[in-house]
């Protein structure tokens, strides 16, 4: 096999050979390579967020490699292969972009992602009555679909911009920023009734859900906004840590306040690097 996605094909299926493979690649399932598939797809995110194009390569392919994994199991169990997945999703990118492949007209971004998400509707409840659920014990929701496996910040926007399509939505942001300053006395009233954890948990979802709902309509994505902020204390973080050890110093045998204004300095530093 001379092509590059012929020979990762052959590669894989050398792996999972019953004689000869490998014993790990062997003993996978679908259940046990989730995880990884996770994992690589975040590792691709983390090297665009470096700008690393070399290690974006690579992690593409470790990603790709996870495709061909479950096309091979997949194709042992007589289910599908991966010409199956690659038709498929060919097939699907045409039939979501009319406008491109055949005769629709769209006239904006915002109009095609409404289509976008129309198609993929009709195409929610096409296979739900195909798979006999359509009239089973609750009607198709605007809901369905969204991934239960989904990093949390991220299945809340899309939960409220599914919601939001069926006109469940704030009017702007303000009464999101109300609705946040609600939650924040709902959770000052629990502590001060010395609330259990699950009623404090419950409040800080809720606190977090309004929170996730004022990113998404000020059209920031709430993942990568947490992101930035993680990245952000991080080089704070490390910078008063390098503060403290040429005092000979470690946040360990520091007080609250010293490192307070060490954050202070870190902060007005960053203002005059601008």
């Amino acid at each position: 096999m001379s092509e590059p996605i012929e020979r990762l094909l052959d590669i894989m299926a050398r792996l999972r050979d019953p004689e000869t493979g490998c014993p790990w690649d062997k003993e996978q399932s679908f259940e046990t390579i989730a995880p990884y598939t996770i994992e690589e797809a975040y590792e691709v995110a983390d090297a665009i967020a470096k700008n690393d194009t070399v290690a974006l390569m690579d992690e593409l392919g470790d990603l790709l490699f996870q495709v061909v994994f479950y096309a091979q199991m997949a194709r042992e169990r007589g289910q599908f292969d991966f010409n199956d997945i690659t038709t498929a999703i060919a097939d699907k990118m045409e039939r979501r972009h009319p406008h491109v492949f055949a005769d629709a007209e769209i006239a904006s971004t915002e109009a095609q992602s409404l289509a976008w998400e129309a198609h993929k509707a009709r195409e929610r409840a096409a296979r739900e009555a195909g798979n006999g659920d359509g009239g089973g014990e609750r009607p198709v929701s605007l809901l369905d679909g969204v991934a239960l496996a989904l990093p949390a910040l991220m299945r809340a926007k899309k939960l409220q911009a599914r919601a939001a399509r069926g006109g469940f939505d704030w009017p702007d942001a303000a009464m999101v920023i109300d609705k946040i300053a609600e939650e924040i006395g709902e959770i000052e009233d629990e502590i001060a009734a010395g609330g259990s954890d699950q009623a404090l948990r419950e409040e800080i979802g809720d606190l977090l859900f309004a929170c996730v709902n004022l990113a998404r309509k000020l059209g920031i994505e709430p993942e990568t906004a947490l992101g930035a902020a993680n990245a952000k204390f991080t080089r704070r973080f490390h910078r008063v840590e390098a503060l403290l050890a040429a005092q000979g110093k470690t946040p360990g045998d520091s007080t609250l306040q010293e490192m307070d204004a060490l954050w202070d300095r870190v902060k007005e530093e960053e203002k005059e690097k601008g």
